[in-house]
Parts: C-alpha cells; sequence; structure tokens
C-alpha cells in the first residue's frame, strides 16, 4: 500500500546559482559527502546535485513534509544498480512511523531541469 508520494521539479540554472552563491558551505549543509563525492566524478556534476536536491524535496513532501536535515535523507547508488534512498535521523523515524518497507526513486535530468519521484510503500 502506498503511504506517501512525493515529486519535485529543481530548475537547473536556479540551482547553478545558488551554488555559486553558497559554495561548499552550501553542499555540506544539502548533501552527505557520499552524494558530494558522487557528483564530483561526474562531468555534470551539477545536474547530479541538482537532482538528488530534487529527490531530497520529493522524499521530504513524501514523509509528510516532517523536520529535517538535508542530509538525512541520502540518495545512494551501488555501482551498476539504480538509485536508491538511505534515510538516517528523523527522516528514518518518519518512514518507520508511516510503517515504509519499501522505497521507490525515480529521477530523470537534463541541463535545464531536474525531477526527481519518491514513493513509500508498506505491506499492509
Amino acid at each position: 500500500m502506498i503511504v506517501g508520494l512525493g515529486i519535485e521539479l529543481v530548475d537547473v540554472p536556479r540551482f547553478r546559482a545558488a551554488d555559486a552563491r553558497w559554495g561548499e558551505r552550501g553542499r555540506a549543509r544539502l548533501f552527505t559527502p557520499g552524494e558530494r563525492a558522487y557528483a564530483a566524478r561526474r562531468a555534470n556534476g551539477l545536474e547530479s546535485l541538482a537532482v538528488r536536491f530534487a529527490a531530497k524535496l520529493a522524499a521530504r513532501r513524501a514523509l509528510g513534509g516532517v523536520a529535517l536535515r538535508w542530509t538525512e535523507i541520502e540518495v545512494v547508488r551501488a555501482r551498476g544498480r539504480a538509485p536508491g534512498l538511505a534515510l538516517h535521523g528523523a527522516a528514518a523515524r518518519a518512514a518507520e512511523r508511516l510503517g515504509v518497507r519499501r522505497v521507490a526513486l525515480t529521477l530523470t535530468h537534463d541541463p535545464a531541469c531536474c525531477i526527481g519521484q519518491v514513493v513509500l510503500e508498506s505491506d499492509a
């Protein structure tokens, strides 16, 4: 049964402007070390961060808008596998309260925009 659904669109030029303003300090606030390292290895690293931000916004919406740190939602990707979400701290507790057993994540991006979609499912 679906217990949470979130979708978010991020404008890449707007994200680029915010990144230029806040730099590494902003990245450290929004992204885990693993997410920043992944983006640093990519030719389109800023798009990778923007789509991860879209996923975090979508996950936050799916969790019911709970207050949490951005780094408590982490987009993870094992080599050769689709991206997934790891929830930590307040995000993990919110998912537990909802009875979440499965998390589905879809990401898409291009130079203009990024979309993240999250579906949270329980066994009930």
